[in-house]
């Protein structure tokens, strides 16, 4: 890739949380968008922590929402590392709707993407103690943004596991106040109130 201008990686999942993009590397200012051509399901993209993740397929018709990352060109080895298993591949800018009356920064846009989507299942199912990093991530622009995530990622009726007693994700942030984000969850999970009032202990 060419390493004039600037780069803007467009984060769905995990990497819209600032605290867990600082874990990988340095990034810049952040824009919320809405992207056009691609669909966000939850997928098993990896056996290593058992659990699945978020992804997105290209689809024409498809939208979802996520935020534009200002990243420098010596650190995308860091984040190419942190999305082993996806493809990188560039994104035209007018697939890109600002949620806030602002331009978008001219650059090189990214997304990291795969071909296939592989169900979650009982072995890899979707882990409460990520779907918390990436909610509170949401929070941070706006409780519609955080609404249009759950609304634009397909998948959240597979199987679904409370996990913040003992977290998979690795990036676990235990330190979260889990009743926002249980109201969120509560409106599209399979889990039960009593299951998901399970928090994590300090």
């Amino acid at each position: 890739m060419s390493t004039s201008g600037r780069h803007f990686i467009l984060g769905y999942g995990s990497l819209i949380n600032a605290d867990s993009r600082a874990k990988t590397g340095e990034t810049g200012n952040v824009w919320p968008v809405k992207l056009q051509g691609y669909a966000r399901h939850w997928s098993v993209m990896s056996t290593e922590f058992g659990m699945s993740s978020v992804a997105v397929v290209a689809q024409t018709d498809a939208y979802c929402n996520g935020v534009l990352v200002e990243v420098a060109y010596d650190q995308f080895t860091l984040f190419d590392e942190r999305e082993r298993g996806y493809q990188r591949s560039q994104i035209a800018p007018q697939s890109l709707t600002p949620y806030q009356d602002e331009a978008l920064p001219q650059g090189t846009y990214w997304i990291y993407h795969t071909h296939q989507v592989v169900p979650p299942d009982s072995h890899c199912p979707i882990a409460l103690s990520y779907v918390d990093v990436i909610l509170a991530g949401c929070l941070e622009h706006s409780k519609t943004f955080a609404n249009d995530f759950l609304l634009l990622t397909q998948g959240w009726h597979q199987p679904t596991l409370n996990d913040r007693l003992v977290p998979r994700y690795p990036r676990v942030q235990a330190d979260l106040s889990t009743q926002p984000l249980n109201q969120l969850i509560a409106t599209v999970t399979n889990l039960s109130e009593r299951e998901l009032s399970v928090s994590y202990e300090l």
